[in-house]
């Protein structure tokens, strides 16, 4: 019980992210189509199905890495990967608020900030 904060703030982020990696695999064509509108005035505007790629692709990575740090915690009492989890989950969510940003969804951006301030948590916790 040791890391049971990091264990926690490691499952919130492994959850957050598959859970919106695995919507946008399920739903590409619905999440594309509704983000290529909201990004249609911007200067992304021509390269949506790319980024939206790169975004799927962090936060997989974030998600799996978050679960497997978790793990590795309750396991081995190591923290290894869950600093890199933490830190490309941090990464993700600052790419998705400069996005929303771009594209002036103020509560949008708002959102994000919600989720960054526990990944930043966690990152000072294990350096």
């Amino acid at each position: 019980m040791e890391h049971i904060i990091k264990i926690l703030l490691l499952i919130f982020l492994a959850i957050t992210f598959i859970q919106s990696g695995l919507d946008k695999i399920v739903d590409w064509k619905g999440n594309l189509g509704w983000l290529k509108g909201h990004f249609s005035k911007t200067i992304f505007k021509n390269v949506v199905p790319l980024l939206v790629g790169i975004i799927l692709l962090l936060e997989c990575i974030s998600g799996v890495l978050a679960l497997a740090g978790a793990i590795q915690f309750a396991t081995l009492d190591s923290s290894s990967l869950a600093l890199y989890a933490a830190i490309i989950s941090c990464i993700t969510l600052l790419l998705l608020l400069l996005g929303q940003r771009v594209a002036k969804d103020y509560d949008g951006a708002r959102t994000i900030v919600i989720y960054f301030i526990p990944a930043i948590f966690l990152v000072y916790l294990l350096q």
